[in-house]
C-alpha cells in the first residue's frame, strides 16, 4: 500500500479552494493563449455554430443573462469536447431608447453612455469564464458594424421588399415629436404630460408580409412548440372571401369588407369602418357629423393597444355615420358604424357585422339597439348570446341547411359569379415598420430630392455616420432632423440640393442579421462572404428567451429567407434548434425589480461564492426551461460540494493495487454511469440533473477515500473523468484540479470521455421477495439469474420458513430483475 497525494504540485498553492484566486489566474491565461479563437476551418472537424442572445449594453449584467449564458456556455464547451470546432461569439446590442433618455436628461452623450456600458459589461461577461470568441465581437453601434445594417436596407430596397407608406405614430402635440411607446404613459407624454395623439406619417417599413406563408410553416422547426404555436398565432392566418359593399345615397361608392364566415352574411345588420377610413369624411351625415368628428378626434388619442382592448365601455367605443351600405346577400340596407377596435391598418379597414354569431358583434349590438338575426342554428341545449360553432344554415335563402364548409364554399362561388367578391386569404401580420424618429440608431440611407425624388445612397458612400455633434432638446425632438450638417446633402443622382432621411431603423433589424456577422467579423467587402455563411450557418444551436418570439425570432427568419432569396446565404431557416430559458426571479418568487428591493446583483455573487460555483447554481436550481427563484440557501450547497470536490481531488488517497476488487469495481461502475447520465443530461440541457449526478459521484468518491484503500487505477480513472464531464459547467476549478494532478494542458482541449457500458453493469441486483403479495424481505442475486437461482437465493434467506408461516407454497411468480412472489395457502 502507498499513501500519497493526488497533486504533482501543491506547494506553492494554498490547499484551500479559493475561487477568487484561481478564477481570474485562468481567464487570463486563456484570453493570452487564444483558447477559444475559432477558426473558420479545423482539418478533421465539423464545424458548430452555437449562440445565445446578444444582450443591450445598459450598464450592467443580470441573473437573467447569467441565466440564459452560462447554460449556454456549458452546451457549446460540450460540443467541443466531443470533437467539433464550436463557435461561441458575443456581441452587443448597442442601439436604443435607453441611451437617447439619458441624453436628453443631460447624462450623457448616447455614444459615450453606450462605450461605457460596452466596456463595463465585457468585463462582466469575462467574469463569466465562458469560451465567447472576442475576435469576433459585434457592436450594432459602430459605423463598421451599421454599415452593413445600411447596405441590408438597400439590397430590401432593390428588392422591393423595402416601401414607405403611411401609418399611425404617438404625437405629442406639445413637444411636436413621435413618442415610443415606452414613452406613452397613461396616454400622456412622459415629458410634459400632454395628452398624446395618433398621427399618419410617411414611414418606412419592410414587406414581411410577402413571406407570411412560408413563415407559418414552421412545424419541421426543432423549436418548442409553445413558440412556434405564439409566431403561427401572430401571423394568424384566415381563409374567407372579400366583397364590395354599394353605399346607400351615394351610388358611386364601396368599401370592401374581409369575412371569414361569408355563410353568416344573411344575418349582417351592420357594418362597421375603422375612423380613420379614406371614406368616413364622405359618407357621413350632416346631422351625425359633430358627434362622429367628436368620436374620430377621441380615437386619435388612443394607442392601438387600447383601441384592440376587449375591455371598456361598449356603448362608447362606437358612433353612426348617419349613412347606410347594402347588404349584397339580400340587397337590404344596413347602418354603417364607427368604432375604436377597427384599424386601418388591418384587412380593408372595414367589417360587416353579424351579431347572432359573433361575441364582440352581439355587444355592440346590445349596447346601440341594432337587430340580431341568428344564421346558424345552435343545439336545443345552448344558452348563450352569440353561437360561434358550426350547425345548419337559418335565415339564409339558397344556403338554409348547409353546414360551415360546404356554405362557406357556396358563398364564396356566389361572391365570385356575382362579380361581386372572391376568395381571399388574410393575416394577421402587418408589415414590419422599422422608422423610428430618434438619434440613437442606425440612418435609413435615403435621400429626397425634389427633382428625382426618392434616392437610395450609393454603396460605396456608406456608411452614412451619425454626427456627434447634435442638439438635444427637452421636447425629445429628433436631434438629427436638427442637424443641417445632417440633413442638407447632394442628390446622389443629380447632384443637385437635396435631404437625408432623419428616421433611424428599428434596433431590431440590427439583431435581425447579427449572427450572420460573427461568421465573417472582419470583412470589409461584404457583410458575410459565401464561403462564411457556407461554412458556419445555419446556426446549429440557438439560446434566449421566448419572450422575443414575435418580434426578434420572427424578423430573423424573414431576414434569413430575404438573404437566400438574394443569394447571400444557405438554407431556408437561421436556426436550426432552438431553446427557450425560464425566468430567474427573486428570493421571494417575484420577477427581480429596483423597486420590489429582490434583486439580486451577479457581480455580487461572484464575488462571494466564484463564478463557478455562480453557474452551478443557477444551473441546479431546476429545470433550465422552467427557471425558478434565487434561493440563497441553495447556492451554499453548491458552494459546499465544490469544497468538498476540491478535498477529494487534492487530499492524500491510501492507493492499492486491486483492479479487480469490489471496491475498484464500484468505483468503475459509478464513473460510466455518471459519464453516461452526465452526457444525455447536457444533450437534453437538463443541467439540473447533470450537475446532481456530478454532485454524487463526488460523494462517492468521497465515501471511497474515507473507507481505506482504493485502487489507483479506477481513481485516476475516476478523478480524471468527474474533471472533465464537470468541465464544461465549472471550467475554473476543473482546469486547476486537472493541472494539479499533473494533466497536460488544457483540459479544454480534452476530448469527452466515453461511457464503458460493460463497466456500467451492477454486479447484483436487489430483487424484493413477496409472500402473498407482502414484501418480507429482499434477496441479491445477479443481474441475469433466472426464476431457479432467485428462488434459492430466497430459500436460503435465514428467516424464511417463518415468512412461510410453516405453509407449503402452491404457486411462485418472477418477473425477471424486479420481483419474486410467492404464493401460500
Amino acid at each position: 500500500m502507498t499513501t500519497e497525494t493526488t497533486s504533482e504540485a501543491t506547494a506553492d498553492l494554498s490547499d484551500r479552494y479559493d475561487p477568487s484566486a484561481i478564477e481570474p489566474k485562468w481567464r487570463a491565461r486563456w484570453e493570452a493563449d487564444q483558447l477559444y479563437r475559432t477558426p473558420d476551418h479545423v482539418e478533421g472537424k465539423e464545424n458548430r455554430y452555437h449562440l445565445t442572445m446578444l444582450p443591450y449594453p445598459s450598464g450592467d449584467l443580470h441573473v437573467g443573462h447569467w441565466f440564459a449564458m452560462t447554460p449556454s456556455d456549458a452546451l457549446a464547451r460540450y460540443h467541443r469536447m466531443r470533437g467539433y470546432n464550436v463557435m461561441f461569439p458575443m456581441g452587443f446590442d448597442a442601439f436604443g431608447l435607453p441611451a437617447e433618455n439619458a441624453a436628453f436628461k443631460g447624462d450623457a452623450h448616447p455614444k459615450d453612455w453606450t462605450d461605457a456600458n460596452v466596456a463595463h459589461m465585457r468585463e462582466q461577461l469575462k467574469a463569466m469564464g465562458a469560451m465567447f470568441d472576442w475576435e469576433r465581437e459585434m457592436n450594432s453601434s459602430q459605423p463598421d458594424y451599421y454599415r452593413w445594417t445600411q447596405w441590408w436596407f438597400l439590397q430590401l430596397y432593390n428588392k422591393g421588399l423595402a416601401e414607405r407608406k403611411t401609418a399611425p405614430v404617438n404625437w405629442c402635440p406639445t413637444d411636436n415629436t413621435v413618442l415610443a411607446n415606452e414613452q406613452v404613459v397613461g396616454g400622456r407624454c412622459e415629458r410634459c404630460d400632454s395628452l398624446v395623439e395618433q398621427r399618419e406619417l410617411e414611414q418606412w417599413f419592410f414587406k414581411i408580409t410577402d413571406y407570411a406563408e412560408e413563415l407559418l410553416d414552421n412545424e419541421a422547426m426543432d423549436w418548442p412548440e409553445h413558440v412556434k404555436l405564439m409566431q403561427r398565432n401572430w401571423i394568424g392566418r384566415s381563409e374567407g372571401a372579400e366583397f364590395g359593399m354599394k353605399i346607400q345615397g351615394h351610388e358611386d361608392l364601396e368599401f370592401r369588407v374581409f369575412t371569414t364566415r361569408p355563410d353568416t352574411s344573411f344575418g349582417m345588420t351592420f357594418a362597421v369602418m375603422a375612423p380613420e377610413h379614406p371614406l368616413v369624411d364622405q359618407i357621413t351625415s350632416e346631422a351625425q357629423r359633430p358627434e362622429v368628428e367628436a368620436f374620430v378626434e377621441r380615437t386619435r388619442l388612443a394607442t392601438e393597444i387600447e383601441r384592440l382592448s376587449t375591455e371598456g365601455d361598449v356603448g362608447k367605443r362606437g358612433v353612426f355615420t348617419g349613412t347606410h351600405a347594402i347588404n349584397p346577400f339580400n340587397n337590404q340596407p344596413v347602418p354603417i358604424y364607427l368604432a375604436d377596435y377597427v384599424l386601418m391598418s388591418y384587412g380593408t379597414g372595414a367589417i360587416m357585422a353579424v351579431p347572432g354569431q359573433d361575441d364582440r358583434d352581439w355587444d355592440f349590438a346590445k349596447a346601440y339597439d341594432l337587430p340580431i338575426l341568428r344564421t346558424v342554428q345552435p343545439p336545443d341545449d345552448f344558452e348563450g348570446d352569440a353561437y360561434t360553432g358550426d350547425g345548419p344554415a337559418i335565415n339564409s335563402d339558397w344556403l338554409d341547411g348547409l353546414y360551415k364548409e360546404e356554405a362557406i364554399a357556396k358563398a364564396i362561388t356566389w361572391l365570385e359569379d356575382q362579380g361581386i367578391g372572391e376568395r381571399q386569404v388574410n393575416y394577421r401580420l402587418r408589415d414590419w415598420l422599422i422608422s423610428r424618429q430618434r438619434y440613437w440608431g442606425a440612418p435609413i440611407p435615403m435621400v429626397y430630392c425634389n427633382s428625382c425624388g426618392i434616392q437610395p445612397v450609393p454603396e460605396e458612400e456608406l456608411p452614412v455616420e451619425l454626427p456627434y455633434d447634435v442638439e438635444f432638446r427637452p421636447t425629445g425632438e429628433s436631434p438629427l432632423a436638427l442637424s443641417e450638417e445632417f440633413v442638407n446633402t447632394p442628390c446622389p443622382v443629380c447632384d443637385e440640393p437635396a435631404k437625408r432621411e432623419t428616421d433611424t431603423m428599428d434596433t431590431f433589424m440590427c439583431s435581425s442579421w447579427y449572427f450572420m456577422r460573427y461568421a465573417d467579423p472582419g470583412d470589409d467587402g461584404a457583410a458575410i462572404s459565401w464561403d462564411a455563411a457556407t461554412a458556419w450557418l445555419p446556426i446549429d444551436q440557438y439560446t434566449g428567451g421566448s419572450e422575443h418570439a414575435v418580434m426578434h425570432l420572427l424578423y430573423s427568419r424573414f431576414f434569413y429567407k430575404a438573404a437566400r432569396d438574394m443569394g447571400i446565404v444557405p438554407g431556408d431557416e437561421p436556426f436550426t434548434r432552438y431553446y427557450s430559458q425560464g425566468q430567474i426571479l427573486g428570493p421571494d418568487g417575484r420577477r427581480m425589480s429596483k423597486s420590489r428591493g429582490n434583486v439580486v446583483p451577479p457581480d455580487d455573487q461572484v464575488a462571494r461564492w466564484g463564478a463557478d460555483t455562480f453557474r452551478a447554481y443557477l444551473m441546479f436550481l431546476g429545470p433550465w426551461d422552467q427557471g425558478g427563484p434565487y434561493d440563497v440557501d441553495g447556492i451554499v450547497g453548491v458552494s459546499r460540494w465544490l469544497n468538498r470536490l476540491w478535498t477529494v481531488a487534492t487530499s492524500e488517497v491510501a492507493f492499492t493495487d486491486a483492479p479487480d476488487s469490489d471496491e475498484a469495481r464500484a468505483i468503475r461502475r459509478a464513473t460510466h454511469q455518471t459519464i453516461a447520465r452526465v452526457s444525455t443530461d447536457i444533450e437534453d440541457k437538463a443541467f439540473n440533473t447533470a450537475v446532481a449526478a456530478l454532485m454524487e459521484l463526488t460523494n462517492t468518491l468521497h465515501r471511497a477515500r474515507e473507507a481505506g484503500e482504493v485502487d489507483r487505477t479506477a481513481w485516476t480513472e475516476a478523478m480524471d473523468s468527474l474533471l472533465l464531464i464537470l468541465a464544461p459547467l465549472c471550467p475554473h476549478i476543473s482546469e486547476e484540479l486537472w493541472e494539479r494532478r499533473g494533466n497536460d494542458y488544457s483540459i479544454h482541449l480534452q476530448s469527452w470521455p466515453t461511457a464503458d457500458e460493460s463497466a456500467m453493469v451492477e454486479d447484483t441486483v436487489e430483487i424484493p421477495v413477496q409472500v402473498n403479495g407482502k414484501v418480507r424481505d429482499h434477496v441479491n442475486v445477479p443481474p441475469d439469474a433466472d426464476e431457479d437461482a432467485v428462488r434459492a437465493a430466497a430459500e436460503a434467506l435465514p428467516r424464511w420458513s417463518d415468512h412461510l408461516g410453516g405453509k407449503e407454497p402452491v404457486r411462485v411468480i418472477y418477473v425477471p430483475g424486479r420481483m419474486l412472489n410467492v404464493v401460500v395457502k
